[in-house]
């Protein structure tokens, strides 16, 4: 009541509500309405239902309440069993409008709802799915990647919408049908969630405006300098490696981005490894303008990688995370590393991409830092002017 009188919609949700008695459950409902709720959700907190029950659930227990009619009913649906998206659109057939879900399906334990599977199976099986959404699915695939760079949780290759391998085809016969008719083995086509079809795209003889013109077909707007700055990237690393692919037009761009405002930079980096150790780096910081130098051993290269920045900036953060894959195929492909460091009860998270595993892995340890020493500066009380 208090919360309806600032606002004019109101969720409220109930607690694991597909295994609450349901008498209780419809009676709560009932004064939660009639105390102000315009939306009611009714979550499967712990992923335990299954769709037909889901469905006959939802259908009952807005029929047996009084009030249904003056809110809007929700589902959130957790993956536990591996069903939130099947759940959630039984939940809507049950008379549900409303289905909380999320990019990529993250969330607690096995995850939520996944947004694109949602959107994509209603757009595609709106035989069966007769309802509407204003979610523009060209959108879906750069709104997967996005998240996953902020999150560092890669997105598994097998995931349907938006996996690597989702329009993927190595079966012959699956590759002869979808050369002949591409609806043969595709129920939808690539360009509906985003997917661009161009492979190969640049190289180190392609010129600004071919760059520019990429970067505006996938999506990105980039400032003057940050512009100069990625073109100036991707002309150094056509020269390492050979074919440019969109992937790693995104990995260079993103990381363009998020080091944009860095305090701690990487000048250089070697490393000494091999079968017998210790493995040793030596690293040069520019930290606020001033250049560091520092050498430290390890046990491995990453180890000593760390421990040089361990050493050049004292900090107490943990290493939570620590993973690395390929951003394309081949021997020549970009490395991209996640680390997540946690620090007085938070997380950073940050990725970075090179030819080199261990650059990557400095560059990926030295974003997560900044983003602490960002934080620590943020929370320093402002003194009061006298």
């Amino acid at each position: 009541t208090l919360a309806r009188n600032l606002c004019g919609d109101v969720e409220w949700s109930a607690q694991d509500a597909t295994r609450t008695e349901r008498d209780f459950l419809r009676r709560c409902v009932e004064a939660a309405i009639k105390a102000g709720a315009t939306t009611v959700n009714i979550p499967d907190t712990v992923g335990y239902t299954v769709p037909e029950e889901y469905t006959r659930f939802m259908r009952t227990l807005i029929e047996r309440v009084p009030n249904s009619d003056k809110a809007v009913f929700s589902v959130h649906c957790h993956n536990d069993l591996g069903m939130a998206v099947a759940n959630s659109l039984a939940g809507v057939a049950g008379g549900a409008r409303q289905i909380e879900c999320t990019v990529n399906g993250i969330g607690e334990r096995a995850g939520n709802a996944a947004l694109e599977e949602v959107v994509m199976a209603i757009n595609i099986r709106n035989d069966r799915f007769p309802y509407w959404n204003k979610i523009d699915t060209t959108m879906l695939t750069r709104a997967s990647k996005l998240v996953s760079a902020a999150t560092s949780f890669p997105v598994q290759y097998n995931k349907a919408i938006v996996g690597r391998n989702a329009f993927a085809h190595e079966s012959g016969i699956h590759q002869d049908g979808v050369l002949k008719d591409a609806s043969t083995y595709e129920i939808m086509r690539p360009e509906m969630v985003g997917l661009k079809q161009s492979s190969l795209v640049l190289g180190k003889h392609s010129g600004r405006h071919a760059f520019v013109h990429k970067l505006e077909e996938m999506g990105y707007k980039l400032g003057a300098n940050q512009l100069e700055d990625a073109f100036v990237r991707m002309k150094a690393l056509a020269d390492r490696k050979k074919d440019i692919y969109d992937e790693d037009i995104e990995a260079l761009v993103d990381q363009e981005i998020a080091a944009s405002h860095d305090r701690i930079k990487l000048t250089s980096l070697t490393v000494i490894a091999g079968t017998h150790g210790p493995q040793r780096a030596t690293m040069k910081l520019d930290i606020d303008g001033q250049t560091k130098i520092e050498e430290a051993e390890g046990n491995g290269p990453v180890d000593a990688v760390f421990n040089c920045i361990k050493a050049l900036v004292p900090h107490e953060a943990k290493l939570e995370l620590y993973q690395v894959h390929a951003v394309t195929e081949g021997t020549d492909a970009q490395a991209e590393v996640s680390v997540r460091l946690a620090h007085e009860g938070r997380s950073m998270t940050a990725r970075a991409a090179d030819p080199d595993t261990l650059v990557a892995s400095a560059k990926a340890y030295l974003g997560a830092l900044n983003k602490i020493v960002m934080k620590r500066q943020r929370d320093v009380p402002v003194a009061a002017a006298g």
